[in-house]
């Protein structure tokens, strides 16, 4: 079986090099898929996903974000985006690699499929780039409230100050993602909110790319990221032309089982979006790509592409 194709490029912190991979497809390439992967993980678990992608003819890339996968690896330093303008960065590099796989597919359909933290990061690009993609694809987004967002951000930022930026903090991880796994008690892992596939979550616990919790940084980065993303100043950047398909488990706590999915979803609609899908899985959970049904997941990604893609 071939391996993606591995292409480093430069970060646009003009400190550190990124690692992007692309899979091709065999004969003509109807579109290209750039997935934007989530927090604590890299594109190398797209493998499965990309493979199927590539045999209905689209190819698929993407990077390894800043301080994860072997972007992280080479730096020597996982779960940190940068000292300044951390969440800026992460979005400038998706907008690198776009251009980058431009060039390389020029006049083809362009999608983002953002997951998760990459999802709020597809958000960002579509607010900071409008109308340089085709189409967007979200998968297990949501939008907490702006009192917890403020809140987490505030005693990210203070524990920054006082230990610095990459400092890794149990109370902050234990108060943001180790909460989702409390609806699942008992547990039978730390991270049983992912899916319900057990050989998935054990896949995951067991790669060495995904066993860090991130940096105090990190978290203020992002919360600072879901801040922005549900700003009037934000949403009413975006192009209304671009067309946006939201998927998720209604048993995913990142999207409120379903509520904080209906939320973004109210954000496109009431912004002028004029093409809006939404999708909720009956008992899948946060990674809808992995879980027990994801071939009908697949499918219904494949559907959505087959009709943008012309």
């Amino acid at each position: 079986m071939q391996q993606p194709e591995v292409i480093w490029f430069n970060s646009t912190d003009w400190e550190h090099q990124c690692a992007g991979y692309l899979w091709r497809p065999q004969g003509e390439v109807r579109g290209v898929v750039q997935i934007v992967h989530g927090i604590a993980e890299h594109m190398g678990r797209y493998d499965h996903f990309a493979r199927h992608l590539n045999a209905h003819g689209y190819a698929v890339c993407g990077e390894d974000h800043l301080g994860h996968g072997k972007t992280g690896e080479a730096a020597g330093q996982f779960g940190f985006f940068g000292r300044r303008n951390g969440w800026t960065l992460a979005t400038a590099n998706v907008r690198a690699f776009r251009q980058l796989m431009g060039e390389k597919f020029p006049g083809v359909p362009y999608i983002l499929l953002g997951h998760s933290m990459g999802s709020f990061l597809t958000r960002t690009y579509l607010c900071r780039y409008p109308g340089t993609v085709d189409g967007a694809i979200l998968s297990g987004t949501g939008q907490e409230s702006p009192l917890l967002v403020a809140t987490g951000r505030l005693v990210s930022t203070v524990l920054g100050w006082l230990r610095g930026p990459t400092y890794v903090s149990q109370l902050v991880y234990s108060q943001s993602l180790g909460v989702y796994n409390r609806q699942f008690r008992p547990n039978r892992t730390t991270v049983d909110w992912m899916c319900s596939d057990e050989r998935m979550v054990d896949a995951y616990l067991q790669d060495p790319l995904c066993s860090f919790i991130p940096s105090v940084g990190l978290f203020r980065d992002m919360l600072g990221g879901l801040r922005y993303i549900s700003s009037e100043k934000a949403l009413s950047r975006m192009d209304p032309n671009t067309p946006i398909y939201l998927f998720s488990g209604d048993q995913d706590p990142v999207g409120a089982n379903g509520a904080g999915v209906r939320r973004v979803y109210g954000y496109f609609k009431d912004h002028g979006t004029r093409d809006l899908e939404l999708k909720l899985y009956p008992g899948a959970r946060h990674e809808t790509l992995n879980e027990t049904n994801r071939m009908e997941v697949y499918a219904d990604v494949l559907d959505w592409l087959d009709r943008h893609c012309k």
